[in-house]
């Protein structure tokens, strides 16, 4: 822990968000991480939770995490608020954030500036199994991995629905099926190697790879494409730590990075993730987790994380602010 002690840390590490239904407010909506209110004025909150998925399911939570991506999107949507627009409008509580509600267009964008990646629609994966034409991209044999790219690539995906995988997408694809105009599809490509470029001189400055990220785009009343969710989070994105990269790849080793796949990968050692029951997640490997989170907001923003104080509940400070917008 570079910024903060972790003996302040332990004193909340009992502070967990694991929901925030507040039966007053209207259109809820439950993500695996997000509880979400759709309000009759054309405003949605966010409700970052500190729940943990993985496997297409929620395995367990992590003390400060929703904290940490709520803090970190909202850093990195004042970092880059003048490439796009988005939809944030206030941030009532450290979990909360209240948007403009969009219409979210059903094409989820993924920038890819290193060969990397652990699911089945990752290039890293594609790549290995022998597949040089992916997503409309030819890459070139002879790719180590985890090698930088000769330019960022963007790899986008269709958005699917609660249950299913989100599925490859080519250009080409993607206008023929209408699923965007050629116009939405030049914006959002040109905005989202904007936004890469200036995510990883960012996170270069604070001794970081950005590795790759993706971005959600939506439609607001007056027709402008804007930014929705999160951006350049720990969960949206993948880091490496720079001082260690060139070691650990020449020796054969991923990148040392601050994602959850120490969570992820002992729970894919226990069981099969996609159809057994999820061991108990021991707390250390959770604290260690916890930890890892907290480091990630100091070293992609530069800024000291303040943890929740022990009292009152985290949940009940979340409720309490979410009751200001009943009636």
């Amino acid at each position: 822990m570079s910024m903060i002690d972790e003996t302040l840390l332990s004193a909340s590490a009992h502070q967990v968000l694991r929901e925030a239904i507040e039966p007053r407010l209207p259109g809820l909506y439950r993500g695996k991480v997000r509880d979400n209110y759709d309000l009759p004025d054309g405003r949605r909150i966010l409700v970052t939770s500190d729940r943990l998925s993985a496997f297409d399911r929620v395995l367990c939570c992590i003390p400060f995490k929703g904290q940490v991506l709520n803090g970190v999107a909202r850093w990195a949507f004042e970092q880059t608020a003048d490439l796009c627009p988005n939809h944030v409008l206030d941030y009532p509580d450290p979990n909360i954030v209240v948007g403009r509600r969009l219409a979210i267009l059903p094409v989820e964008i993924v920038v890819r500036g290193y060969l990397a990646g652990t699911t089945s629609t990752s290039i890293l994966t594609m790549y290995r199994a022998g597949r040089r034409q992916m997503y409309g991209q030819v890459l070139q044999d002879g790719l180590a991995d985890y090698q930088v790219l000769e330019r960022p690539i963007i790899t986008p995906t269709s958005k699917a629905d609660d249950g299913a995988h989100d599925a490859p997408l080519t250009a080409d694809e993607i206008l023929t099926r209408g699923l965007l105009s050629e116009a939405q599809w030049r914006k959002i490509s040109e905005t989202a190697l904007a936004l890469f470029a200036r995510g990883q001189a960012l996170a270069a400055a604070r001794g970081l790879i950005l590795a790759d990220t993706k971005y959600e785009f939506g439609i607001d009343a007056g027709g402008s494409i804007c930014l929705a969710d999160e951006i350049h989070t720990p969960d949206s994105s993948r880091y490496w730590r720079a001082d260690t990269y060139r070691e650990r790849v020449a020796a054969g080793k991923a990148p040392d990075s601050f994602d959850k796949d120490v969570i992820r990968a002992w729970v894919a050692a226990q069981c099969d993730p996609y159809a057994d029951d999820i061991p108990e997640i021991p707390p250390a490997l959770i604290w260690k987790t916890a930890l890892t989170y907290v480091e990630a907001y100091e070293r992609i923003t530069g800024r000291v994380f303040e943890p929740p104080p022990p009292a009152p509940p985290v949940h009940e400070r979340v409720i309490a602010a979410l009751g200001g917008f009943h009636g």
